[in-house]
């Protein structure tokens, strides 16, 4: 009886909205949200695999300078 009510007292708002407006709702926030953990999740993992790698690099053992890329080596 009384949600019968609430809906009557609801349905005057109702007709006060622009019927041409549309809005996303619950279901698209819902959708926003599960899309932002998982892009959190997402960044959390690959944190995690970033740490692992091992950016130190090995230093050149034949004593020569790095070639540029434009340059041609001779000999």
């Amino acid at each position: 009886m009384m949600s019968s009510l609430a809906a009557t007292q609801l349905v005057p708002l109702a007709e006060e909205l622009d019927k041409n407006k549309v809005t996303p709702g619950v279901l698209g926030f819902i959708v926003f949200a599960v899309i932002g953990v998982a892009v959190w999740f997402l960044m959390k993992s690959m944190n995690k695999h970033m740490k692992r790698v091992d950016f130190a690099e090995e230093p050149d053992v034949s004593g020569a300078a790095p070639v540029a890329s434009g340059e041609v080596r001779q000999g």
